[in-house]
């Protein structure tokens, strides 16, 4: 038998694993790295943080990605060197954050890595009858299994497609098994680039449990500050808060197509960009709105469609909506969302055990988990979230 197959078995028949989890969202900002010792599998899983860290991306890393990130038109050449690239560059970043935490490698029985979005373009998007819904996530999984020496899974988003997902979000995958509370409606809100929510009612029946995205989390507010201002975020919401919302505009945004497509839904940059933004300021002859009444005026469209599909889901109900992401420490955000859904109770998922900031790296080391020691769960017939084991497989010689 093949050793890394002979290794696999052995991974899969134990009672714990230790995995790492890779997260780099559409924020550019970094490669969440998680180190997970997880014990057992399904509803029976449970989850301990043993090291975390977001190692940084210099500017012209990010710069790299932005050259064919979420564009219609790309050098191709380039974005078949930039898949290897990315995978080489990961490597190293997990090979720098073992060193830097002592961790003993052979400890480590498989790295988890989603990759790095560059396109998502669901059907609703692309409107070609032909096509299904696709998308791409770059940094190839064999040249990190190579490069740490690691068993590595990889390239998850093509599963959920195959079995009649949009690719995203995975995140309901994790939330269920980790989060799920019996007698407790929860919802977990994720505010990344993109907003999106799982939703975990209190009878635990998986068939009721789905997740969406929203919209727009932070990235159209993040995409402005850096192209007027030179800066990856308004911190504190500092300029927002100088502002006032503008209705016209808020409303002539909120006429967007996807914010009336059914549950679940995704989305990405390549709808919720600049040209969005500045489209709609010239379609309403706003174009010489303040820079902070267009950053005060976005931020509470974040806010407004985040609570508006949160509130189509559970009415007047009270749920604890547990948050995390970047979106979860802007404050001006969080106060928005708590005024328009009164009735639920607001905390960081951080309470629950799971750091906010690393949440989403830890589910990709749990959808690696039951990929080699669980079974699918099963979701019943809800569209969107198909019962499938994701992530493939790349061994490291």
């Amino acid at each position: 038998m093949n050793k890394n197959i002979s290794k696999l078995f052995e991974i899969a028949k134990r009672d714990e694993r230790h995995i790492i989890g890779l997260m780099s969202g559409t924020s550019l900002d970094g490669l969440d790295i998680v180190l997970c010792k997880i014990t057992g599998s399904g509803s029976n899983t449970s989850v301990e943080i043993e090291a975390f860290e977001t190692m940084d991306y210099i500017e012209e890393t990010k710069d790299k990605i932005r050259k064919i990130f979420a564009k219609d038109h790309i050098n191709f050449p380039y974005l078949a060197m930039l898949n290897e690239w990315i995978g080489i560059h990961h490597a190293a970043m997990i090979n720098a954050f073992i060193d830097k935490h002592k961790i003993e490698k052979t400890k480590i029985h498989a790295i988890a890595s989603h990759g790095q979005t560059v396109m998502h373009v669901p059907k609703h998007q692309h409107g070609l009858a032909e096509f299904p819904n696709a998308t791409l996530q770059i940094g190839d999984g064999d040249h990190i299994a190579v490069h740490t020496g690691i068993i590595t899974l990889s390239d998850f988003r093509q599963k959920h497609l195959a079995a009649g997902g949009e690719g995203a979000p995975l995140a309901v995958y994790g939330d269920y098994l980790i989060f799920s509370k019996p007698g407790e409606d929860r919802i977990m809100l994720n505010m990344g680039g993109i907003g999106n929510f799982t939703f975990l009612p209190g009878d635990e029946d998986p068939s009721r449990v789905f997740v969406t995205d929203t919209g727009p989390g932070n990235t159209l507010m993040d995409v402005y500050m850096k192209e007027n201002f030179g800066l990856p975020f308004d911190k504190n919401a500092d300029l927002a808060l100088k502002g006032n919302v503008n209705e016209n505009l808020l409303k002539a945004l909120k006429t967007n197509y996807f914010f009336h497509l059914s549950f679940p839904k995704t989305t990405g940059p390549e709808v919720f960009n600049l040209n969005y933004v500045y489209t709609t300021l010239n379609s309403v002859g706003l174009t010489n709105l303040s820079h902070a009444d267009i950053m005060a005026t976005l931020n509470r469209l974040s806010a407004e469609t985040i609570t508006e599909a949160i509130k189509s889901v559970i009415g007047d109900q009270h749920f604890h909506v547990y948050m995390s992401g970047g979106g979860a420490h802007n404050l001006l955000l969080v106060s928005s969302m708590q005024e328009l859904l009164p009735n639920c109770t607001f905390a960081l998922s951080d309470e629950l055990g799971i750091s906010g900031d690393a949440k989403e790296a830890v589910l990709f080391a749990v959808l690696a988990n039951e990929t080699l020691a669980g079974n699918p769960v099963d979701f019943g017939l809800r569209q969107g979230v198909p019962g499938v084991c994701m992530g493939k497989i790349s061994l490291p010689d």
